[in-house]
């Protein structure tokens, strides 16, 4: 991501849900009323919002995580976690509830994986609370949000980015049903293949598919469109241009979860530095890349220097 120019970072502000990942491995899932023997189990910090803050935090993007926590040893583990990537958090203690927390079943065999998230506490960020952090959001250079807390939360912390003149990215996960209004508010939509169609009902199962799906969200009001396509990269899709980036591949890919939150937080960081999008992209992608060839979420982000030193060897930029 060297330019020659003096690098200025601008902040980020993530705001999202931080949940305990419970993560298990096995062979294949059970059926309904069968029990399984597992292969293996482990605990760690997840979150779309949290890892994808994690990521940016350990890219040294200086990063804010704006969430609700209970008080409890989840609420603990995030803390810490957030510490050790060095992120600035903006938490809402909320003892009434729980910290979230996220059952993840890995297939051995592919990394694939299947998840069902409770995020607690993060359930009740309201509008208010976004209120509440309004010079916060104003004070970013890049804005990032998702869906796993409420969309009308969202919809507030995009209304005062975009006011403010912040880059907002929304990362459409889970897929859920929007308002139109908060396509208009969105500098940046970064679907996957799968969310792409719930938005748009184009599937996507090829490069055209995407774009013609990214043509869609375009003409709701994005100003760009980046559909992720796993191992086939991702597409940048503006009303100027539709470029395709392969996968940065890294090595054997042990596991694919919280690749899209590696992208989307390595796309946040190359953006805080003024990269240009097409070579955020491609810088996100490598930050992805990385992060597959490794177990957890959390753990697998990639400090800035591996992601530099893989573009290196690959000659992307």
């Amino acid at each position: 991501m060297a330019t020659g120019k003096p690098v200025v970072m601008k902040p980020v502000v993530i705001l999202g849900v931080f949940v305990a990942d419970t993560a298990y491995r096995a062979d294949r899932q059970p059926r309904l009323g069968e029990t399984i023997l597992g292969n293996s189990f482990k605990l760690g910090p997840g979150g779309k919002g949290s890892n994808q803050a994690v990521a940016a935090g350990k890219l040294g993007a200086d990063i804010t995580f704006l969430t609700r926590l209970g008080v409890d040893a989840f609420a603990d583990m995030a803390k810490q976690t957030w510490k050790d990537a060095g992120v600035k958090s903006a938490v809402i203690d909320t003892p009434d509830s729980y910290t979230g927390a996220a059952y993840i079943f890995v297939e051995e065999g592919s990394g694939n994986n299947a998840i069902i998230v409770s995020p607690g506490a993060a359930m009740l960020i309201s509008p208010a609370d976004i209120e509440a952090h309004a010079e916060l959001i104003r004070s970013a250079g890049v804005f990032v949000t998702q869906l796993e807390q409420p969309i009308d939360a969202a919809l507030k912390a995009l209304e005062i980015a975009r006011g403010a003149g912040v880059t907002t990215i929304l990362n459409p996960a889970p897929a859920a049903s929007l308002p139109d209004r908060i396509y208009t508010l969105c500098d940046y939509v970064t679907p996957n293949e799968t969310e792409a169609e719930g938005l748009t009902g184009i599937k996507v199962s090829s490069i055209d598919d995407a774009r013609r799906a990214a043509d869609a969200l375009l003409a709701k009001g994005v100003g760009a469109v980046i559909v992720t396509l796993g191992e086939k990269g991702a597409l940048l899709h503006t009303k100027e241009r539709s470029e395709h980036v392969g996968a940065v591949n890294a090595g054997p890919v042990v596991e694919t979860t919280g690749a899209g939150d590696a992208f989307n937080g390595g796309l946040a960081a190359a953006l805080a530095r003024g990269v240009e999008p097409l070579e955020a992209m491609r810088f996100a992608c490598a930050v992805a890349g990385i992060s597959v060839t490794r177990p957890g979420t959390a753990p697998s982000m990639p400090a800035l220097w591996e992601v530099e030193a893989l573009l290196a060897r690959t000659s992307r930029f």
